[in-house]
């Protein structure tokens, strides 16, 4: 696995597949693994690139506090390092102000965009409550995990997948030092100024039952880059995991526009 010395931190990344590069950048949580039930949607056609930044588990850094301009710095050093750039490049969650910041910052590097469930700003009450709380239950790894489940699906997706298969879900957001940096950067979050840097075309997609980012959030993103576009699917927070194939639609049809 390839890695990158990018400031302090060192970046492993993963390639798969073959073609045109697209880039596919995590959110809060252990890193890019949560794009594995994915990749052969798009690696029959693609050359997937996965890094795992700064806060993932993957990566190592001095520990101090995270900024977007450091994660957007990371990105770009990857397509960089893969030869390919301009790629097309998703972020999801904290990954999607992290891809605008890239884009605004090496507007080169990025060919199209498509920033999911993210936001601008951490301005709104809800999401600094909401990531308060979360941070109030660090000393309980249980809760921990358990919250982070509640918010990231909607309701109809934890009744649709069953008590067993949601209780499988809470070992997913595992606690450590990392989740809390993770956290702490979406609290400090302001990319607004960035935002008018971005050239490349941009598809954001929202969630219209997000109770982690409020869907709110992903539509002031959308009107805070000039020329995009935004598309809405109905489901929580993990947008691809519960309509994977509306999912996989859109960011195709995106890309593979003339």
């Amino acid at each position: 696995m390839p890695k990158l010395t990018v400031g302090n931190a060192t970046v492993p990344y993963r390639v798969e597949g073959s073609g045109p590069v697209l880039v596919l950048v995590h959110g809060v949580g252990p890193g890019s693994g949560m794009w594995d039930q994915l990749l052969d949607r798009f690696t029959d056609h693609r050359t997937v690139v996965l890094p795992d930044l700064s806060g993932s588990d993957p990566a190592e850094d001095d520990g101090s506090p995270i900024t977007i301009e450091a994660l957007g710095a990371q990105v770009n050093a990857v397509i960089e390092d893969t030869g390919a750039g301009p790629a097309d490049v998703v972020g999801f969650s904290l990954g999607a102000p992290t891809v605008a910041a890239a884009a605004a910052l090496r507007p080169d590097l990025v060919r199209r965009l498509v920033p999911v469930a993210g936001l601008s700003h951490a301005g709104d009450e809800y999401v600094q409550q909401h990531m308060t709380l979360w941070l109030d239950l660090a000393g309980d790894p249980e809760g921990f995990g358990r919250f982070a489940t509640l918010t990231a699906l909607s309701r109809a997706f934890l009744n649709q997948i069953g008590h067993d298969a949601v209780e499988q879900q809470h070992a997913f957001m595992g606690l450590n030092d990392d989740r809390v940096r993770q956290i702490d950067l979406v609290k400090r979050l302001d990319i607004r100024p960035l935002l008018p840097r971005i050239a490349a075309p941009t598809l954001v997609i929202g969630a219209t039952r997000d109770q982690t980012i409020p869907v709110e959030n992903h539509r002031e993103l959308f009107a805070g880059i000039r020329g995009s576009e935004y598309a809405e699917l109905d489901t929580g927070h993990v947008a691809m995991a519960e309509r994977p194939d509306e999912f996989v639609k859109l960011v195709r049809d995106f890309f593979e526009r003339p």
